[in-house]
């Protein structure tokens, strides 16, 4: 039975969409040529993780757990903190944000597909019919931007980094519902998950001969409070929480929702004009969430 204190569907939903669909705008500050980008993604989750550690302190949650549930903690962390962030990273330094986008948005399928090979759990028709019209919407919204771009080898290679940042991404979510469903509580996992995944980012930044460092500036340092605080422990408490509840291929739209959130922050702080094709294509995100979250 759930308590009544528990946060309904819709704003775990929300949460995370309305946070990771602004985070892009915070991202852009952290990508400093003073600190390498491995290194702020480390702080990022270790900062998280440390916070979200103190509050499981703090309200009595244990974080104690045996060597088979951290095993199962860090499978989790390396896909979810880890893997995912550095493809992910690496790709944006090949092609543009908006065909990052699309090729996330693919995430829907890979969750359906890995859910039902790895979890048993069914292929929803509903969440099918959603996420073909989410692709298909998230295609006319960078449509304009993607028929201009080239087509080379870097390219071809950014598109790689990136699609092996969406398997590991959903291979993460996979993870975190087969630990819930093995009772393993979603915030002390996240926690210890984040100090993994900043932990395993670090040292992946020293073994590629970096040295750490850090931008004092106030636009470095604020932007990474706020991923830290809000792109990191409540979304993601959140987004797993929700994961647990409906599902991780139903919960993956608030991924695939998010260039519609990132198009109205632009609309509002950088006066981008919103054409025909791209408000069609929000049309379809907004008709593909009535099927695949109804019920």
């Amino acid at each position: 039975m759930k308590h009544s204190s528990s946060p309904p569907n819709a704003a775990l939903f929300a949460i995370p969409a309305l946070i990771w669909g602004s985070t892009w705008f915070a991202i852009r500050f952290q990508l400093v040529d003073t600190v390498e980008p491995l290194f702020s993604i480390a702080y990022r989750f270790l900062i998280a993780g440390a916070l979200l550690a103190t509050f499981c302190r703090f309200r009595g949650i244990s974080l104690h757990f045996n060597w088979q549930q951290h095993r199962a903690i860090m499978i989790q962390a390396l896909c979810l903190f880890g893997f995912n962030y550095w493809f992910t990273y690496q790709s944006e330094q090949y092609i543009a944000s908006g065909l990052v986008a699309l090729i996330f948005s693919m995430i829907i399928f890979l969750n359906i597909g890995f859910g039902r090979i790895i979890l048993g759990s069914p292929i929803r028709r509903q969440v099918v019919i959603g996420a073909v019209l989410g692709l298909i919407g998230t295609i006319c919204i960078f449509a304009p931007g993607m028929i201009k771009a080239e087509t080379n080898d870097q390219t071809l290679l950014g598109i790689g980094l990136c699609a092996a940042g969406v398997v590991f991404a959903s291979l993460g979510n996979i993870a975190s519902a087969f630990n819930q469903r093995h009772k393993l509580p979603v915030v002390p996992t996240t926690a210890i998950g984040m100090l993994y995944g900043g932990g395993f980012m670090f040292f992946i930044a020293l073994a590629l001969g970096h040295t750490p460092t850090l931008d004092t500036s106030w636009q470095f340092l604020t932007s990474l409070i706020y991923l830290s605080v809000f792109g990191s422990v409540v979304a993601f408490s959140a987004y797993l929480t929700l994961i647990g509840r409906i599902g991780a291929d139903r919960a993956a739209y608030a991924l695939v929702i998010m260039p519609v959130i990132a198009i109205v922050i632009s609309m509002f702080f950088e006066g981008y004009q919103l054409e025909l094709i791209p408000a069609f294509g929000i049309g379809l995100l907004l008709v593909g969430n009535v099927f695949a979250l109804r019920k």
